[in-house]
């Protein structure tokens, strides 16, 4: 092989070469295929899902929003409340028994302790005794009115008999002296004279004996009247007797649980001691919400409650009743705010939540309690 055609192919072969380098170069650097165009794909992408997500989720809140937060008003500061009863003497004496233990249940009329009763049964039978003796004066004094009125009706009787006697000695004066002397004898006339003089006087004595006889029935009929009321003063002190007796027996005046019990066998109690006290079942809540949550608020509308000691169990109830006026109005020392710097304060009002059904025995609650109402307002 000479040198010319030596040459003639290293060319060729030089001239491929670098023809096929660029041709791989050429596909090296093809858009489609290089890292950056990747790159930003993947940020558009990033992108779009995170606006996608951040979507989704203010959609989700302002459903939550609109179904679960607007069309309820709830608060905290809200508490179990009822009618507690402070059960306490209405005599005097020394506890002889105690038939109640802390937390029991009692039922209205139960005898919560007994004090010792043998100076009121001493009481009451003095006081049975007056009676009687006051029944048994009532009947002497109508015993007595009844003499004096059948004396009375006698002295009228024998006030008529009197007059009768004195008018004939009258007229037979009249007739005598009408006669004359010459008639009829001036001892007949004497006579006649003395005769109408002393029927006269017997009717002015029967007439006083009258008025002694009607006056002595007035006052019998007085001292009916006053046995009477001493009849009815006895029976007074009997039944306040009977009363006290049986206020030795201290009863539930309602249904509940005893709590606060302070009194022991053997303590001398006093009237108006609190001994103990009577929760009831029934309770309800006190909600003091603000007075910016109160524009939709009625009574009648559902609420549900949360108590702090049964957090699983969801309560059911309605509002019963929103209380005229804050709760600082009517607290010991109400604010002034006429005086001074003034600062507004949102103000909480007393609503009153009555639970539907709260008698689960497992459940225990009690004034004080700490609860959390929503109340579905819309």
């Amino acid at each position: 092989m000479n040198p010319t055609e030596t040459h003639r192919d290293s060319t060729a072969e030089t001239t491929k070469n670098n023809f096929d380098g660029r041709a791989n170069l050429t596909a090296v650097e093809t858009p489609t295929d290089s890292p950056r165009a990747n790159g930003t794909s993947n940020k558009r992408l990033s992108r779009i899902l995170t606006a996608a997500v951040v979507l989704m989720a203010v959609i989700a809140a302002v459903a939550y929003y609109f179904v679960f937060v607007a069309p309820f008003e709830s608060t905290d500061d809200a508490f179990i409340d009822a009618h507690v009863t402070t059960v306490a003497p209405q005599v005097a004496g020394r506890v002889e028994r105690v038939l109640v233990n802390d937390n029991q249940l009692v039922n209205a009329g139960d005898v919560l302790l007994q004090i010792d009763a043998r100076d009121y049964e001493s009481k009451l039978l003095q006081a049975k005794a007056n009676l009687a003796a006051a029944q048994s004066q009532l009947a002497q004094a109508k015993a007595q009115l009844a003499v004096d009125q059948a004396k009375a009706e006698q002295e009228h009787a024998n006030l008529e008999a009197v007059e009768a006697q004195a008018g004939y000695a009258e007229s037979n004066l009249k007739r005598l002296q009408a006669i004359g002397i010459s008639g009829v004898s001036q001892d007949q006339i004497d006579s006649a004279k003395t005769q109408a003089s002393f029927t006269a006087a017997n009717t002015e004595v029967a007439q006083n004996r009258i008025r002694a006889a009607d006056a002595q029935a007035g006052l019998s009929q007085a001292n009916v009247a006053t046995a009477d009321a001493n009849v009815t003063q006895a029976e007074a002190a009997l039944q306040q007797a009977e009363l006290n007796l049986s206020y030795t027996k201290v009863i539930a005046p309602e249904a509940g649980r005893v709590t606060h019990r302070t009194v022991e066998i053997g303590a001398y109690v006093q009237p108006g001691l609190a001994l103990l006290a009577i929760v009831p079942t029934n309770v309800w809540v006190v909600a003091n919400f603000k007075e910016t949550q109160l524009m939709h608020m009625r009574p009648g509308q559902l609420v549900t409650v949360k108590v702090d000691a049964y957090r699983h169990i969801k309560f059911t109830g309605h509002v019963d009743s929103i209380q005229h006026g804050s709760g600082a109005r009517f607290s010991l020392f109400p604010p002034e705010n006429a005086t001074g710097n003034y600062v507004k304060v949102v103000q909480r009002v007393p609503v009153k939540i009555l639970l539907d059904d709260n008698s689960d025995a497992d459940v225990v609650l009690g004034p004080g309690m700490s609860a959390e109402p929503k109340v579905r307002v819309n």
